[in-house]
């Protein structure tokens, strides 16, 4: 069977409604998820802390300034990744999530690496993210593709922040 993913780079989620679906569930999906890793009893989306909710409700207008990417496999979302507008030559990485069924065939690794392409070609100097740091699987990850921990400008407790500089020479 042919491996049929891709990446697609939308800059306003809301364009094709099929993928906006997607892009919603897994952002809900990644927002349960992160909600009862921290402990929290959150069954649905109506339980979700008010910005966490509206960008599943509304991804378009939850990131019209930044790009989101997400990886289809045929008409499918399997996975997304929300790269913010530039500041200051630097970009966040955020929302990084795959589809469980959907793991283990690098599809985060492609996400990391087109948004490393689009900050890259943006001019950005600095990716940064934010990981919850139970999430070892997510810092290895980000280890691999050359992010290194900094410190934190999040005073959230238990969050790892995480940096990777983009040189010219440097592979995305």
């Amino acid at each position: 069977m042919t491996d049929q993913r891709e990446i697609v780079v939308i800059r306003r989620p809301c364009q094709s409604g099929s993928v906006d679906e997607g892009l919603a569930a897994l952002l809900a999906a990644y927002h349960l998820q992160t909600q009862a890793e921290k402990g929290e009893d959150v069954t649905d989306v109506s339980g979700l802390p008010d910005r966490y909710r509206a960008e599943v409700l509304g991804p378009g207008a939850a990131f019209v300034d930044d790009v989101v990417l997400v990886a289809l496999s045929g008409d499918t979302a399997v996975g997304c990744l929300v790269v913010t507008a530039p500041v200051g030559g630097r970009s966040e990485v955020k929302r990084l999530w795959t589809d469980p069924a959907s793991r283990g065939r690098g599809i985060a690794s492609e996400l990391v690496g087109a948004a490393l392409a689009h900050a890259r070609e943006s001019g950005v100097s600095t990716v940064q993210l934010s990981v919850w740091k139970w999430r070892s699987g997510a810092i290895a990850l980000y280890e691999r593709l050359g992010f290194t921990v900094t410190e934190s400008w999040d005073e959230r407790e238990q969050l790892v922040c995480m940096e990777r500089v983009l040189g010219a020479d440097a592979a995305p």
